[in-house]
């Protein structure tokens, strides 16, 4: 049975600390170990860790000063002890089957590179979350798996890990990018296994525009090969919107010349003077 190592990072989320930590105890499968990786947290991070830690010796703890969310990650997996790696935030929960059905996916196709699931969300908002369907093309236009999905420790090694320079955000996303664009398959569970934790402040919505500017610029030029290859070169995305101007400017051009039609025949004047009388 391969051992699987949940990574728990956690930085002011104490109050929740809780909730994650008891929906990992909760799993029908049971070898696992949970690292908790406390990245100079000011809050109550230690005191909730050190009860967990005496209620189970799977759960290992980790205390560093602030590096940021991949950094914590890297951190967790450097030390982790199992064959399979599911990352998890210390707001977020997992149903008791999860690591189970996921394990299962991949003894039954050994080419699976990622396993994740069907997500519901709670908190500020309720209900499923709704992620566009997995496949090369749609990640290049956006994150479609959320971090807790459960992959191999020796590719996150192959790949160097969580890149630290996606600090503001989105190390996710690059990071199925780097994981996947040389190839390897991906399969979400029918299962609705991820609790996402959704609230009025988020990394994600308090992130400026200047570093969501970064973060894109930072991704297109490490994956450009990624990119192009489903994107197309810069040129031909150049190409296509300039194609996309002319057809919007002369579906313009058209409504205006039928607007002038009428005002012609029936007021006897043109708004756009695209209309002539021989026309």
């Amino acid at each position: 049975m391969p051992k699987v190592s949940v990574v728990v990072p956690c930085y002011n989320h104490a109050q929740y600390l809780d909730e994650a930590l008891q929906s990992v105890l909760c799993q029908t499968y049971n070898d696992w170990e949970c690292i908790i990786v406390n990245d100079g947290s000011p809050d109550d991070t230690e005191q909730v860790a050190n009860v967990w830690l005496e209620k189970d010796n799977r759960f290992k703890y980790v205390r560093q000063d602030n590096h940021g969310l991949a950094n914590a990650r890297n951190i967790g997996i450097s030390r982790a002890q199992g064959e399979f790696i599911l990352p998890l935030d210390a707001d977020d929960k997992i149903s008791k089957d999860y690591v189970a059905l996921a394990l299962e996916a991949f003894r039954q196709n050994d080419s699976l590179k990622v396993v994740y699931c069907k997500a519901e969300k709670f908190g500020a908002e309720t209900g499923l979350w709704e992620l566009k369907p997995f496949s090369l093309f749609n990640l290049s236009q956006e994150n479609l798996i959320f971090c807790t999905a459960l992959y191999r420790k020796k590719d996150w090694e192959a790949i160097g890990g969580y890149d630290e320079n996606m600090r503001y955000g989105c190390e996710d996303w690059e990071f199925w990018i780097a994981l996947l664009k040389q190839g390897g398959h991906v399969k979400q569970l029918e299962h609705a296994g991820f609790y996402y934790r959704t609230q009025q402040n988020s990394m994600l919505k308090n992130m400026s525009n200047a570093h969501y500017k970064y973060l894109l610029d930072y991704l297109s030029i490490k994956h450009a090969d990624f990119f192009v290859a489903h994107q197309g070169s810069f040129f031909e995305l150049r190409a296509k919107i300039e194609q996309a101007k002319k057809k919007e400017l002369n579906k313009l051009k058209s409504e205006k010349y039928v607007i002038d039609v009428f005002c012609k025949r029936f007021l006897g004047f043109t708004l756009f003077g695209l209309y002539k009388v021989n026309d």
